[in-house]
């Protein structure tokens, strides 16, 4: 079966800045992928190219099989960017209306506003929302022609923690339907509630490229808090550890923990409240992408 999204070398440049370097990769139909990346890694940039909104610098992407910029490529497509202008004067239910009037087969009014909660907002006019309730409807409008694939970057910004997990059931229910998902998110969260598997990119590079459960084990490292010894200190023991601190507490995300310890104890360090345990995807995450470029 033909991936819905194929990138071959896929390279954006904007003026000295490279943005995206040589990104290959697949969507298949039916599947949920998050891109993780630090802030300016090329997630955004990504999609963009998708979409064909903007033209790659050199490399190749193709969607649904087809050129990106051909509007008939784009009518299994639906999209949710990090900013949405809504018009202000229209109501929630025409704008609904409006949109769906560019997709051949597109989902009705009652069946958006029920599966993504708007019943308190569709007569409203947009205008009147706030931040939260705008980003609700721009979501939602990116299932209106019923696409076989949707791209959501920073879909739940500004939403509470009631709204981000109103939003994580619908968008799960049209992709148990089927609608494959590609999200990009700084909520590490939303990533492990809406994708099976995890591109991890970083300063334009694809870094790693699996399941969530493989990232994690793939990283190899365990994470060691402990108190009674500061920053500077549990980094010269392992200048390749990850150190972060919070309050008294310090955390090393390390390859070797064993290592680590006895490293602690020879030199004499006073630690406390010693736990060793496997990395999270938080933690997996800050391995692939807090090493300083070209020793990864």
């Amino acid at each position: 079966m033909n991936p819905l999204v194929r990138t071959a070398s896929l390279t954006k440049r904007y003026g000295d800045r490279v943005a995206l370097d040589g990104v290959t990769l697949e969507v298949g139909a039916g599947e949920s992928v998050g891109l993780l990346g630090p802030n300016g890694a090329g997630k955004t940039t990504l999609l963009s190219l998708i979409e064909g909104l903007r033209l790659p610098t050199s490399g190749e992407v193709r969607l649904f099989g087809g050129d990106p910029r051909d509007p008939g490529s784009r009518t299994r497509l639906g999209s949710t960017p990090q900013a949405t202008a809504l018009p202000d004067a229209l109501r929630v239910g025409e704008v609904i209306d409006l949109v769906a009037a560019h997709y051949p087969s597109p989902s009705s009014r009652e069946r958006i506003v029920a599966e993504f909660g708007l019943e308190d907002l569709v007569r409203r006019p947009c205008g009147a929302l706030s931040g939260g309730q705008q980003r609700r409807v721009a979501v939602a409008l990116a299932f209106v022609g019923d696409p076989a694939l949707v791209l959501l970057d920073e879909p739940t910004t500004g939403l509470d923690v009631d709204g981000r997990r109103a939003l994580w059931d619908a968008v799960r229910a049209r992709h148990a339907a089927g609608c494959a998902i590609v999200v990009t998110s700084h909520h590490l969260e939303e990533i492990e509630q809406l994708a099976q598997r995890v591109v991890v990119i970083d300063h334009g590079v694809v870094r790693a490229d699996d399941t969530l459960s493989a990232i994690v084990e793939g990283v190899s490292r365990r994470r060691v808090t402990l108190t009674g010894v500061d920053r500077t200190t549990a980094q010269s023991l392992d200048p390749e550890a990850v150190i972060t601190a919070e309050g008294e507490q310090v955390t090393a995300l390390v390859a070797d923990a064993d290592a680590f310890v006895r490293a602690l104890v020879q030199a004499g360090a006073p630690f406390r409240d010693l736990a060793v345990r496997g990395a999270s995807l938080e933690e997996a995450f800050l391995a692939l992408t807090a090493t300083p470029e070209g020793t990864r």
